[in-house]
């Protein structure tokens, strides 16, 4: 089926002007150019900047389907802002619905629904304000971030404290930078890996586990996924893919991973962050909305070790989108 598609996407942050809102920006604009040129091979495409306006632009644009990069304009809960409006407006689109965002946006919230449905998941509390008192069953070390932040805003290498002090400290610097809540868990100390996954229920493709190992990184950036980690140290990152961990480990962790996508209802598309001890997987968080920059995404590393190349990679998420899409309104022979 061909579809005029509409590929909606951020402005540039020009409120705030720091090295974490340049190299978002960055990273969202090569993003984007690719996407446009991938998808431009086989279906229409237009490119919407999502602002004030993006319903009248929608409804001008007449496009059938939409490819959603945008993280939202302003605000809670932003990450659901453009699903939210789509869904309003009877335009299908690419990845997890509004209740899905919100929840993987917050992990405050999805650290809550993965111990209902009994995904492993560290021990946590949560902090709405700087007079909370830590929970005194928490074991150090403790790592404390933003609840509703990505792409390693918030998280530097002092977010890692081995003690009280430094943790009501922490959690009073990030309140003042982030909206609330902080969150605050404890730091599984052991290795890293992240878990891309494609598709829609009992179909989804879960791709080759990528481990990340910080072994080379200087002491004082964290050796974990922090933001000058993820910006501007990847030279000095170590990424195996497929990880090299035993079946049994390596079914363990995609048994969490779906667990965990599922639990939250996601769609079409997510990254799993995984911290494994004493061979036992922790659920981190969900990322619903992935980066998709060629090469430097985690992403798109596992699809290159699955043997796909980007456009593969694009192709495959739409196409999965589109066949879910066209699942529920019945189009397709069951």
């Amino acid at each position: 089926m061909s579809y005029k598609i509409g590929l909606v996407v951020d402005m540039p942050n020009i409120q705030v002007d720091n090295e974490e809102s340049r190299s978002a920006d960055e990273q969202k604009r090569i993003t984007a150019e690719k996407i446009t040129e991938v998808l431009s091979k086989k279906y229409e495409v237009v490119n919407i900047v999502a602002d004030e306006k993006i319903i009248e632009k929608l409804k001008n644009s007449n496009v059938e389907m939409v490819f959603n990069l945008s993280t939202g304009v302003r605000g809670e809960s932003r990450q659901s802002q453009i699903p939210a409006i789509l869904e309003m407006l009877g335009i299908p689109y690419v990845g997890s619905g509004v209740l899905a965002h919100a929840m993987a946006l917050d992990k405050s919230v999805a650290k809550q629904i993965f111990r209902y449905h009994n995904v492993p998941t560290p021990n946590f509390q949560i902090f709405h304000d700087g007079d909370g008192k830590l929970n005194p069953e928490l074991k150090f070390p403790l790592i404390v971030k933003p609840a509703c932040e990505g792409s390693g805003f918030g998280i530097h290498g002092d977010s890692v404290v081995y003690d009280e002090e430094a943790v009501y400290r922490k959690v009073s610097q990030l309140l003042s930078q982030y909206q609330p809540p902080v969150l605050v868990e404890e730091f599984i100390e052991g290795r890293e890996f992240t878990v891309g996954v494609i598709g829609n229920g009992s179909d989804k493709t879960i791709l080759p586990i990528l481990e990340i190992d910080f072994k080379d990184i200087p002491e004082e950036y964290g050796r974990f996924y922090s933001f000058e980690v993820k910006a501007n140290l990847g030279h000095k990152t170590h990424y195996y893919c497929p990880a090299p961990i035993s079946s049994e480990i390596e079914s363990k962790i995609k048994a969490a991973v779906s667990k965990a996508f599922d639990a939250l209802g996601c769609r079409d598309l997510a990254r799993v962050d995984v911290r494994l001890k004493d061979d036992e997987p922790y659920i981190i968080e969900i990322n619903s909305l992935p980066g998709l920059k060629p090469i430097y995404s985690d992403i798109t590393k596992m699809a290159q070790a699955a043997g796909m190349s980007y456009d593969d990679l694009i192709m495959k998420i739409f196409e999965e989108a589109a066949r879910r899409v066209e699942k529920v309104r019945g189009k397709i022979n069951r």
